[in-house]
């Protein structure tokens, strides 16, 4: 039988409207969603409590409307949480990489908890050099895998 996990509230800034000019308080959300701790067995997943997160300039491209940008990258969802580069500590982990307690760095979701579910493609990296602060990934030093630092 397996074990249920806690179940916890969720802050999630979620993209109601897309921008026109510039970013307004009214085109996002602040949702309060649940999840559970503990993440059913044989899922190769996941479930990061995000630490810092970043705010990229490439962020203000998604959340406007795709008829009103570069089409390099396509536009965040509506309703979703807003996604970009963080660094977040393992909760609970099906991935035979990652064990709960690593600190890990990569795309995530602009909220309390985010489900990894496509393991490695979501460019997750462990965190090896816990001599800088850890927001120092989501700059300068989240642009180089974690290995390749001196």
């Amino acid at each position: 039988m397996a074990m249920e996990g806690k179940e916890v509230s969720n802050k999630q800034m979620v993209l109601r409207d897309y921008m026109n000019e510039f970013p307004k308080e009214s085109d996002m959300e602040l949702k309060i969603t649940k999840v559970n701790l503990k993440l059913p067995e044989g899922l190769d997943v996941v479930l990061v409590k995000n630490l810092y997160l970043s705010i990229d300039p490439f962020i203000r491209i998604r959340i406007s409307k795709p008829s009103t940008r570069p089409s390099f990258s396509e536009s965040y969802k509506l309703g979703l949480p807003i996604r970009g580069f963080g660094v977040a500590e393992v909760v609970d982990s099906g991935h035979p990489e990652f064990k709960k307690g690593d600190l890990v760095w990569g795309m995530t979701s602009w909220e309390e908890y985010t489900l990894i579910m496509s393991m490695p493609r979501e460019g997750f990296f462990k965190i090896e050099h816990i001599d800088v602060p850890l927001s120092y990934y989501t700059g300068i030093l989240g642009t180089l895998p974690s290995h390749q630092l001196p």
